[in-house]
């Protein structure tokens, strides 16, 4: 008997895993998993033989989980998730972490039960996989490549992050009041002072579909929410999981401001790589060039507002020298361009969802 356990995040895709695999005599699932936190403990109570792991999951995503179950605790696992079609970034470097199969879960969850056949298929290989404590770990005569950059590239959520000073508190009003409410997650970096971020956010919130707050340390960045950096704080973006939320810190002055574009932007690159989209508006200086060359070097598709319709032609002139920006567009232009990168976005992930191995 194969003794497995499934962890994903989905209590639906759970049930229905479960169910499906416990049809076959061979086959018994013992327990299930809402997250790799959760899968530890029942890895240690429950020894299972075999591990179904989604990748997208709240406070460690699947690829770090697995890369740290490959060096601590090898076992056969096989991967099922959406962001898994075969020959894509993740899959391969799930394979390359250790799994033993890469399913790819259709775009919904009720279809599972279509791929049974495949994940049973592979668990029963799995199960004959071998591993032993040396797995993982490099050694002279089996070398084994470093992995410096183990996180999931292309996720379901995305980020939008948008930087702006001289003149921007009206193109950001124009660019959100164009907006959707089922828009991604939105963050904003506006150089003003302590009290006026406030009532900014205030006034948005009343005229555009989407919520508009003050940033408050920890919120996360959901679709159809845009979070605005308090005045004399910085604004991080983070990644939790698959989930993406803000960090509200102090800390010193960047191009003599704070919040500061820059500092946004690097870690919107950093935490959010190709699943974000950069927006830099007129303003003086040069805060948020470097930062947005970042994001575009880590795969973001980056817009910089067009001189004739900026008041003060700084911070995008800045980027756009730099080559930083994939468009440069007229604030008029810029609502549009970004749902129609949102929605290239979204066709990407349903056809992704939509190939099977």
């Amino acid at each position: 008997m194969i003794k497995v356990l499934v962890v994903d995040d989905s209590a639906l895709v759970r049930k229905i895993l479960t169910e499906e695999l416990n049809q076959h005599d061979d086959i018994k699932v013992v327990g299930s998993a809402m997250d790799p936190y959760a899968a530890r403990e029942k890895i240690v109570e429950l020894k299972p033989d075999v591990l179904t792991l989604d990748l997208e999951m709240p406070r460690m995503d699947g690829l770090s989980f697995l890369a740290r179950l490959m060096k601590h605790y090898p076992m056969p696992v096989v991967v099922v998730s959406s962001l898994t079609p075969k020959n894509s970034e993740n899959a391969l470097m799930a394979l390359q972490l250790g799994a033993v199969e890469v399913i790819c879960k259709p775009g919904s969850a009720y279809s599972t039960q279509n791929i049974s056949v495949q994940i049973v298929k592979a668990i029963r290989a799995a199960s004959l996989a071998r591993f032993n404590k040396n797995f993982g770990q490099k050694s002279e005569k089996s070398p084994l490549p470093v992995i410096k950059d183990i996180r999931l590239r292309n996720t379901t959520n995305k980020v939008v992050a948008i930087g702006a000073s001289t003149g921007g508190t009206r193109a950001i009003e124009h660019i959100l009041t164009q907006l959707s409410g089922d828009m991604p997650g939105i963050a904003m970096v506006q150089h003003m002072p302590p009290v006026f971020t406030t009532g900014f956010a205030e006034r948005l919130n009343k005229i555009c579909a989407m919520e508009v707050r003050e940033a408050e340390d920890g919120d996360y960045l959901e679709p159809g929410v845009a979070l605005l950096a308090p005045g004399n704080y910085h604004m991080l973006v983070e990644k939790s999981g698959a989930r993406y939320y803000v960090r509200i810190k102090s800390g010193p002055p960047v191009h003599h401001q704070r919040p500061s574009v820059d500092v946004m932007f690097n870690s919107v690159a950093k935490s959010v790589g190709v699943n974000a989209i950069g927006v830099l508006l007129t303003g003086m200086g040069a805060d948020g060039a470097k930062g947005m060359l970042a994001m575009k070097e880590n795969g973001a598709h980056t817009m910089a507002q067009d001189e004739h319709t900026s008041v003060v032609f700084g911070m995008p002139k800045e980027a756009i020298n730099m080559g930083a920006a994939n468009e440069i567009l007229p604030l008029q232009k810029i609502p549009e361009a970004l749902v129609k990168t949102v929605s290239r976005q979204r066709e990407t992930s349903r056809q992704m969802q939509n190939v099977t191995n």
